[in-house]
């Protein structure tokens, strides 16, 4: 029984050290072929580091304004909020949005 159990030892010992040295081919392709060059190492760039003497870039663009009917939206949905029947919503809603 210890013989069996040696020989299955060094059987599967082969086994996996020839499957170790195994070439995987892809479909389509040759033995005969060189395999594929690497791919190229990820590119790595320097963050860019504020200095302590440079004065801050403001930015002087305007803020996106709200549309018409968004600001309508926000006026009618306060309305509702705070109580106002449904013909006061109107009024104030008019007001409100062209503010």
């Amino acid at each position: 029984m210890k013989h069996a159990s040696i020989i299955c030892a060094v059987a599967s010992a082969l086994i996996f050290a020839s499957a170790a040295y195994a070439q995987i081919i892809p479909p389509g392709g040759s033995q005969f072929n060189p395999p594929p060059p690497p791919p190229p190492p990820p590119k790595i760039e320097v963050p860019v580091i504020p200095q302590l003497d440079a004065l801050p870039q403001p930015n002087y663009a305007p803020a996106p304004q709200p549309s018409f009917g968004e600001r309508i939206s926000k006026c009618l949905d306060d309305a509702a909020a705070s109580g106002l029947r449904p013909g006061e919503r109107e009024a104030y809603s008019r007001s409100c949005a062209n503010r």
